[in-house]
Formats: structure tokens, sequence, C-alpha cells
């Protein structure tokens, strides 16, 4: 039954949603003036910086329901790998990645979303005048060739991050938008007082339902919540935006701290500015858990590809599963140097196996 079919209950993020949904009420649907949003990701050029969700889940429940309203089912495809399964004894805590892991994610990553929204026809080609449209923003012509502008934003923002010294810097996507909507008024596509008044986020939210189509993983709730009744502490660790989180919320039904993820250890990359396959985020992670009294020997991180997810994770001591249940997303990154000394621990096609392994102890 998807979310919206249940009878609702109140917690913190429906208190900040309904709160985020009086303020608009009081200072206008178009929210405050985009000139008040910061020009720069608060974090961007700093060391690592812990922050907390609830600010990201009053701004961001409202949105919910259009992931809910545009995500249609989706299957992995068949990898053909073989499974190499055994026990980890002494597992206490087990982290995720989850675009290509817990969601099936029909573009795989930026560079192929970027090749299928330059293919006429696709779905991704279309995402960005169907994202203007529901924004109600007239143009003068159809725009989905200009998407390009939106790849280009990202890559100059990973430059800026990199001249900074960060090694793998994260955007901010409602900066992005913002300078893509500046382009395009440059352009003459879009009217510049009407851009001004435009709900970034909420752009954000319309074009990534669409160009970037997501669903549960297959046996992703049955393993949630086992692992949930086993004990574990759960966590994440995902490049993502300020979206994610209810993009999940709203696949899987319940608030991701409903599902037994740890408030506490939910590591998405925008909000630090740095993403992987840097270090920054599972060393983060792991500071957490010792300070929670966890070893990086009782951890075990799961995650799609061997660069940005196994490495990283080996080298801060974590086991690691790599998940290889979807061609689409599966990365083995055969011929990277990084990756030439690192195996996983495990290879698992189906999430479910993941318990067989972690509850094979005495």
């Amino acid at each position: 039954m998807p979310w919206y079919g249940k009878a609702p209950r109140l917690k913190s993020c429906d208190f900040g949603y309904h709160l985020a949904e009086l303020l608009l009420s009081i200072i206008g649907k178009t929210g405050r003036p985009n000139k008040a949003m910061p020009a720069l990701h608060p974090n961007a050029g700093v060391p690592f910086v812990k922050t907390h969700s609830y600010s990201d889940c009053i701004v961001t429940g409202r949105y919910r329901n259009i992931f809910s309203r545009l995500s249609r089912p989706l299957k992995p495809i068949a990898t053909g790998a073989a499974p190499v399964l055994r026990p980890l004894d002494g597992i206490r805590a087990v982290l995720f990645d989850l675009y290509g892991t817990l969601l099936v994610s029909g573009s795989g990553e930026v560079g192929t979303a970027r090749q299928q929204a330059a293919v006429p026809g696709q779905p991704q080609a279309r995402a960005l005048d169907d994202a203007l449209a529901a924004m109600e923003i007239s143009t003068s012509r159809p725009v989905g060739p200009d998407i390009e502008v939106f790849f280009q934003a990202i890559e100059a923002s990973h430059a800026r991050g990199r001249s900074r010294g960060i090694d793998y810097p994260e955007v901010d996507i409602v900066e992005i938008w913002r300078e893509v909507l500046s382009e395009f008024v440059r352009r003459g596509l879009c009217d510049a007082a009407v851009c001004r008044r435009v709900d970034l986020q909420r752009l954000a939210v319309e074009y990534e339902a669409r160009a970037n189509p997501c669903w549960p993983m297959p046996g992703a709730k049955a393993c949630l919540s086992q692992l949930r009744q086993g004990g574990l502490i759960l966590g994440i660790i995902s490049n993502a935006q300020f979206f994610t989180a209810e993009l999940l919320a709203a696949l899987l039904g319940e608030a991701t701290e409903d599902w037994g993820f740890n408030g506490g250890l939910q590591y998405y990359s925008y909000r630090h500015g740095r993403a992987k396959p840097g270090l920054a985020l599972f060393e983060l992670a792991a500071e957490d858990l010792r300070g929670r009294g966890l070893g990086p020997a009782e951890v075990l991180y799961v995650g799609n590809d061997v660069l940005n997810d196994v490495c990283p994770a080996h080298e801060v001591g974590f086991y690691t599963a790599l998940f290889a249940g979807d061609a689409r997303s599966l990365r083995r990154r055969e011929g990277e140097p990084r990756v030439q000394a690192v195996a996983a621990d495990l290879v698992v096609t189906e999430l479910e196996q993941l318990i067989e392994c972690i509850t094979a102890q005495d």
C-alpha cells in the first residue's frame, strides 16, 4: 500500500511538514524569494561537518507525494553474477548505499542519465520540459536538448570544489537549478520574473522523479525488517541530495527511521559537500560508530559499486558486500587502479542473502 493510503501517524517529520505548510500559507506558496537562499553550499570548502536532518525533514516532507505520484514499478535486470556468501561473525551494524542497492535506479548514474537525456523519445529526454511544465514555467521552445546546461553546471561545481582541495566534491542541486534557470533566462528561453519566483527545490524534485525513476529493490523491505528485528544498527552512506530520504520514504511507505535507520547514521553527500568514492562520509560513520562502542570490524557496508562503495568502506576497516542484483547499476570498475587489490567480502544478488551471512553466527 502506498504511504498516502495509510492512516496518518504524527511523527517528528510530520510535525515539521505541517509547520512548513503553515509557514508557507503565511509567506505565500512560492516561499522565500530565491535571493534569500545561500549562494554556496554551507559546508563547501570546510572540514568535515556533521549536520542535522530535522530542517531537511521540514523542507522536503511536502515533496514526498510527487515521488509517489510519478513512480512506477521497475524490475532489476539480471547480471549473471554468482553469489559469494559466507558467515560474518560479530556484525552489529549494517550500512547501505541507496541508488542501485536498496533502490532500482532507472538511470544508473549521472553519466548514464546524460546519455539517456540526449536520446529523443526517452523519458529522460522529456524530463526537463515536463518538469518545467509542472512548475508552470513557459518556454519559448522545447528545451529538452538544453539539459546539457544542467550537466555542465554540475561539472563546473565539481571543478570549483576540486580547486578548493576537495577530492570528490558534491553539488548542491538547488544551486545547480538556480544556475540552469539563470542561463535559460540569458538565452531568452523563459521569463526572468517567473524564474525568480520558482520553488527551486520543487523543480529539482519534479525533474529527478522523471529523469531518474526509482523503485524499491526486490527484497529490500524484507531485508530491512529482518535486520531491524535482529537488533542490528542500520545506517546509510549515499551520494544523495536533499530529496533522497523523502524518495526512499515515498517508495518504502515509511520514513527512514521507521525502517530502523538510525537518525545519526544517515550520511548523505549533499549535507557535507563531499561524495563517494572519497573517504569523508565513511570516516564520519566510523567515528560515530566508535562513539557507540562499535569497531570497524563489527560493521558491514553494502553497495553496488566497487570503486564508490567497496573501496572506501574497506579502507576504513568495514566488511563489504557488493550488491550485484541489477545490471543497470552494478559497477565492477575493472581497470581502475584503486580497485585492483580490493575484493568484497560478500557478493549478493538478492538483498535477503545478507540475512543468512549475518545471522549464521553464534
